[in-house]
């Protein structure tokens, strides 16, 4: 292994993400249950993340890197009507994009996510890059954060 990709490992996830990812992998491990991931904005960095925790091939479903409108038409279950009512990312659809992989990956947890990367908004809704709507999706609800 060359220096610049074990450097590159030492700072991936960020050590102060490590022990959640510890603690939420065998967790789920513990208690024989999945998960997968719905990301837009983060452009795989989530699905990285837990796939960079030993153990994850025990939890880990897939994920979904759905960047472009037109990739959720092909993997996300939108139509047409979606596109063209789409005015930027919201706890909504986070929600429906969680519920939708959940669906599809038969995974006990989903966490999808979208939002502004920047460095500009855009023509959507919620301009301020960093902006971020969350969801998780599970048997007992679908639970949503923006911010």
């Amino acid at each position: 292994m060359s220096s610049s990709s074990s450097d590159a490992s030492a700072h991936f996830p960020p050590p102060s993400l490590r022990n959640i990812l510890n603690e939420v992998t065998s967790l789920l491990h513990e208690r024989n249950q999945t998960i997968a991931i719905a990301e837009t904005a983060a452009g795989g960095l989530l699905s990285s993340s837990i796939l960079s925790t030993p153990g994850a091939s025990k939890i880990y479903k897939g994920g979904l890197t759905l960047y472009t409108l037109p990739s959720r038409i092909a993997y996300a279950g939108w139509s047409d009507e979606n596109i063209k009512g789409y005015s930027g990312p919201t706890p909504e659809i986070v929600a429906g994009l969680a519920k939708h992989v959940r669906g599809e990956l038969k995974a006990d947890y989903v966490i999808a996510e979208s939002g502004i990367a920047g460095p500009t908004g855009g023509d959507t809704r919620n301009r301020t890059p960093g902006y971020v709507a969350l969801a998780v999706d599970c048997e007992k609800g679908t639970f949503t954060r923006e911010g």
